[in-house]
């Protein structure tokens, strides 16, 4: 149970960041000092522990709103200060975005997983009944494939034109596949099984017209990072899932929000990676380039990949760039 002698030690702290956030709304950030934009900061992360605290007490309902409150306007004041400068998005992607989908990890393996368990099966399905890929694929692409064409020649001679196509379609899916987490996942497990089904079925048709080569060749250079953006996406889906499924001591809209913030940074991540892919897709997969060198050049856009993702050092970012 929460003291009298406890709430009247803490009350000054939270007056005193009121005042700043006043000063803060009418004036603006230049006039805070150095030490009191510190002591903002500060007060900020000792009062929403002051908030856990009164959650955990039933007879201090009344406080636990005023600090939600003044927590929702601080949160809003100090954040309101992070710009989307061209110097703030380098510094975001260069330093925060890595230790963000690190710190995510998990939640892009099992988007990974899912993926992969539905390719193995959209590939056994098809090998063991052929016909299966026409329910999938639709006849007039199956034929395509047992004809041995690609079904891709025809970006070649539009390539700015399919490049900026590629882009949205590919950003419409990663969105798409995030924005489904809100439906507790169930969206987004969908969006990746349909997605590895389909890989898997494509796969599979393409090798028993022996044009496995012909495919690969085509899919390597952009799917390294076509592929990883996706996977990342379906993480930032079933990040938000778990706020929403899963919010512990939290009241669930403010579990929801927090994940739903920390999912859209995971998200926007993906949206250089899908450029990139675009443009390779467009300009680079469907060419007559020699299959080693797409296969060299997609091996090295994954280890640089990965080495930003990975092992690039994370040094502390000072503002997260945020949507």
């Amino acid at each position: 149970m929460i003291s009298t002698r406890w709430l009247e030690k803490r009350k000054p702290h939270w007056s005193r960041l009121e005042e700043l956030l006043e000063r803060t709304t009418n004036k603006g950030f230049k006039s805070l000092s150095r030490f009191e934009l510190q002591e903002l900061s500060l007060l900020y992360r000792q009062i929403a522990a002051d908030l856990a605290a009164l959650r955990e007490d039933r007879g201090s309902v009344h406080f636990a709103r005023y600090l939600n409150q003044l927590l929702a306007r601080a949160h809003n004041t100090i954040y309101s200060a992070h710009r989307a400068s061209p110097a703030a998005m380098v510094e975001y992607f260069r330093h925060a975005y890595p230790r963000i989908f690190r710190q995510n990890l998990s939640y892009c393996l099992a988007a990974f997983f899912i993926f992969l368990g539905s390719a193995v099966v959209g590939a056994a399905l098809t090998y063991h009944d052929p016909d299966f890929k026409v329910k999938i694929l639709g006849p007039q692409m199956v034929e395509t494939i047992e004809r041995h064409q690609m079904w891709t020649h025809s970006i070649v001679g539009i390539k700015p034109v399919a490049s900026s196509a590629i882009m949205t379609n590919n950003m419409g899916v990663a969105f798409m596949t995030f924005a489904a987490g809100i439906t507790g996942g169930v969206g987004t497990i969908y969006m990746m099984i349909f997605n590895g089904l389909l890989i898997g079925v494509i796969g599979t048709a393409c090798r028993l017209s022996g044009m496995s080569l012909q495919l690969w060749s085509f899919v390597a250079p952009h799917g390294v990072l076509e592929l990883p953006a996706i996977f990342i996406a379906g993480g930032a889906g079933l990040r938000l899932a778990y706020g929403l499924l899963f919010p512990g001591f939290l009241p669930r809209g403010e579990s929801v929000a927090r994940a739903g913030t920390e999912a859209v940074k995971l998200l926007l991540g993906t949206i250089p990676i899908l450029i990139i892919a675009g443009v390779i897709e467009a300009f680079v997969s469907p060419t007559g380039l020699a299959v080693p060198l797409k296969f060299g050049m997609a091996a090295a856009l994954f280890a640089l990949l990965l080495a930003y993702l990975f092992w690039k050092p994370a040094a502390p970012a000072k503002a997260d760039f945020a949507a």
